[in-house]
């Protein structure tokens, strides 16, 4: 059934927007005149053109976006209908008249006429994939097969807030240092551009023979004053090669060691390696995902070359009838405490919660490393302005003493 976005008017004169699905506009109309609503304009919505055309129904309109907070909202609130017995249509139905956002709501409106044609949610979902990835996609498939997606629903709502929690945290605690770092390298650009050659004039003038520090100063000075656009194309053109290198298969490869082994980062990444391999694997067992599909899944949720190639090895070695534990073993991305948590998990028939207690450690272990190295980076950023500014001071200071004594 076709989709239709309209605006009215109500009879209070104010203005009222929404989407619905009908035969035809003039069904959309009867419609809203019976709803007390007198329509402006009504348009077949977007996801509906795209369809008639065989484009793909995943697309939203360019400047539309769909934020994850909201499809965690989403997630809870279909849960929760489902979990007090509405029958799953009427819930999305309930759900669309609730949205605000216009693109979650067409998005809606068409998962609502699929499962109203008989089609299964997880299928309809599939046509969005920007929006419900394949992780989502595959614990509602699970749900479903099971009759419990109303739990499912709420396990994956309580996934999804969680890791945006921890992402929001993790932001929380690298806005201060990156701020500073902005802030310290604008006040350092005007020194030497702006400051530093009014002072430097005096010495040119003078005509002596300057000590090396300041013509280094001066050179900087006059390099950063005519040549700085020149700067910014060098970075730009650094990052555009970099992403460009990143997307083919070796320099992917290449880079994603370098996350993995450079120092200080390095841990930190390897830690939040686990925890998202823990909690994801925590999930989707829990949703009744069977384990190779979970891995499989986990992989691409990861992605990391390595340690998608060592998750790659477990799986054929779980298909030859290892565990899971034995298979992770003496892989350097996952740690002896965790293979041998999970060994117990395996032994005593509770690997979902022994991998959600070792994504709640390594959680809290990423938090604690990130401010760590947050609280390590700012006396770094202190020392290095210091030795920046105590070079510039030095550099002019050098050429008034040997003036000093040439006077004396």
């Amino acid at each position: 059934m076709p989709v239709y976005e309209y605006e009215a008017l109500l009879e209070n004169g104010k203005k009222s927007k929404g989407v619905v699905d009908a035969e035809s506009e003039t069904a959309v109309r009867v419609r809203l005149r019976g709803e007390g609503k007198y329509p402006v304009s009504i348009r077949l919505t977007k996801a509906r053109i795209d369809q008639a055309d065989g484009g793909g129904l995943g697309r939203l309109h360019l400047f539309e976006r769909v934020k994850p907070v909201e499809i965690h909202l989403f997630t809870r609130q279909l849960a929760t209908l489902i979990g007090a017995g509405i029958p799953l249509d009427a819930a999305l139905g309930s759900i669309v008249e609730q949205c605000e956002n216009p693109a979650l709501k067409r998005v809606t409106v068409q998962l609502k006429e699929s499962v109203s044609e008989g089609e299964p949610l997880s299928r309809a979902m599939q046509r969005f994939n920007r929006l419900f990835p394949n992780m989502y996609i595959n614990m509602v498939r699970a749900g479903e097969a099971s009759g419990g997606l109303d739990r499912v629903l709420s396990r994956l709502a309580d996934f999804s807030e969680k890791q945006e929690a921890l992402k929001a945290r993790l932001r929380a605690a690298l806005i201060y240092p990156l701020f500073m770092a902005v802030i310290g390298a604008g006040i350092l650009f005007i020194l030497i551009t702006y400051i530093v050659p009014n002072i430097t004039r005096v010495f040119d003038e003078m005509g002596q023979v300057l000590p090396l520090p300041t013509v280094v100063l001066i050179g900087l000075s006059s390099m950063l004053r005519d040549y700085w656009w020149l700067l910014v194309v060098a970075l730009l053109g650094t990052f555009f090669a970099g992403k460009m290198l990143v997307r083919r298969k070796t320099g992917k490869s290449i880079w994603d060691m370098v996350k993995l082994r450079v120092p200080v980062f390095g841990p930190v990444v390897r830690k939040a390696v686990v925890a998202r391999f823990s909690s994801t694997m925590e999930s989707l067992l829990g949703s009744g995902v069977e384990i190779i599909q979970s891995l499989e899944i986990v992989k691409r949720i990861i992605d990391n070359t390595h340690v998608s190639a060592t998750i790659d090895r477990a799986i054929e070695d779980i298909n030859r009838g290892k565990s899971m534990a034995t298979a992770l073993s003496g892989s350097a991305w996952f740690p002896p405490m965790f293979v041998q948590m999970v060994a117990v998990g395996e032994s005593s028939g509770q690997l979902e919660e022994m991998l959600g207690k070792v994504a709640e450690a390594s959680e809290r272990d990423v938090e604690s490393a990130v401010l760590g190295m947050t609280s390590l980076i700012e006396p770094v950023m202190i020392v290095s302005m210091g030795v920046a500014v105590g070079f510039i001071v030095l550099s002019i200071l050098l050429p008034i003493f040997e003036m000093n004594q040439m006077i004396g």
